[in-house]
């Protein structure tokens, strides 16, 4: 795959962002498929006892339900089962996310001039819980399309991510943070480019939420 140029602003952005709100964070570049599925193997299998909470942040090419390493690719799904209530047990009960930014296919969002709002609905927890609870899955585009990224200034959706991060952390609910993520990738941004029938494209981030309870990220340290 080619060389994701800007990437490295993303990277920046998104390790002072996360350090800001008390996470330890790890870093790894121009990882193989398998170092990445022993980095989160790894982590997966870490003390989470004193932890509140887990993010991971993918930068990559990807596709349809795949990320890329330097080697080829691999299904998200086998990255993330560490994770899962049955093999973290550390982690269960504990939100778990996950901010993706790869393409999802090649499909280009041609935009429209309708807009659309969407609430929130809180569900109960038992005590025994699904293995697949409190998992965040935070796309930078809808299933099918392509994921924008500009060389200079980083990728649409985690500029947009770090910035509503850092303004709303300690004040706004999670969910209510990733709809101001959309809102600012879907209206702020239009693609601008010299190869025919790419310029004047939009992207809307899509995030999949099986949490089971309102999380506030704490206040910037």
């Amino acid at each position: 795959m080619t060389a994701r140029n800007g990437t490295d602003l993303d990277a920046a952005a998104a390790m002072k962002t996360f350090s800001e709100m008390g996470y330890k964070v790890q870093f790894a570049n121009d990882q193989t498929v398998k170092e990445m599925k022993q980095l989160l193997c790894n982590a997966s299998k870490t003390d989470h006892s004193q932890n509140a909470s887990f993010a991971c942040v993918l930068l990559s090419h990807g596709d349809d339900g795949v990320i890329y390493g330097i080697d080829g690719c691999e299904q998200l799904e086998e990255l993330i089962k560490h994770f899962k209530g049955d093999r973290c047990r550390g982690l269960v009960g504990k939100p778990k996310l996950f901010f993706i930014q790869a393409c999802r296919g090649s499909g280009l969002d041609e935009g429209s001039c309708i807009e659309a709002d969407s609430v929130d609905a809180q569900s109960s927890s038992s005590e025994r819980i699904p293995v697949e609870a409190d998992f965040l899955y935070a796309y930078s585009t809808a299933p099918g399309y392509y994921s924008w990224r500009n060389q200079s200034n980083g990728s649409w959706f985690m500029q947009s991510l770090c910035e509503m991060l850092q303004r709303f952390s300690g004040e706004l609910e999670l969910m209510q943070i990733m709809t101001r993520v959309n809102r600012k990738v879907a209206l702020h941004f239009e693609s601008s480019s010299n190869l025919p029938g790419y310029s004047g494209k939009k992207q809307i981030p899509c995030i999949v939420s099986m949490l089971t309870k309102d999380f506030y990220f704490p206040k910037k340290i």
